[in-house]
């Protein structure tokens, strides 16, 4: 992916900084014909660069009190298990991420709960269900000083 060049990092820049910008004004910005524009940028849709477009919204808004950072590890012996678990993993709405670390845990998790008694009900009733998993810890995130950003695009 590394192939990217000038006019497609600034494609990429312009979307991330506005996802609702008409391909009018993006062709504006980088100096291109709409139709190139567009073309170029179905590509990148193509090309799994631009992965899709959505809102950001705030948590807090749809009454999600708690952000919690949550390492995980599995069992020993349940590593035979590790799809069946990612599965799970995935079908839980409240984990808005999951991502395979080094170091002390197996995965690393971002889950939002309602407040600190609904993490506490989902990481016992629920996550510390899953057959296989062995250790689950949380860190309370106490206040969010700088949300999700967009890449740097600058190669």
């Amino acid at each position: 992916m590394n192939d990217l060049d000038a006019i497609d990092r600034k494609i990429i820049a312009a979307m991330q900084a506005d996802g609702r910008i008409s391909n009018v004004e993006l062709a504006s910005r980088v100096h291109l014909s709409a139709p190139q524009c567009l073309r170029r940028t179905r590509a990148l849709e193509e090309r799994g660069v631009l992965r899709g477009y959505g809102a950001r919204v705030d948590a807090q808004a749809l009454g999600y009190g708690v952000t919690a950072f949550v390492s995980l590890n599995i069992h020993g012996g349940a590593f035979d298990r590790v799809r069946d678990i990612e599965a799970s993993i995935r079908a839980f709405p409240q984990i808005l991420e999951c991502h395979t670390v080094s170091g002390d845990c197996d995965y690393l998790l971002k889950v939002v709960a309602r407040d600190l008694k609904s993490l506490s009900q989902f990481l016992t009733d629920r996550l510390m269900q899953i057959p296989g998993v062995d250790d689950v810890r949380s860190m309370i995130c106490l206040e969010e000083i700088k949300p999700q950003s967009p890449l740097p695009t600058d190669g």
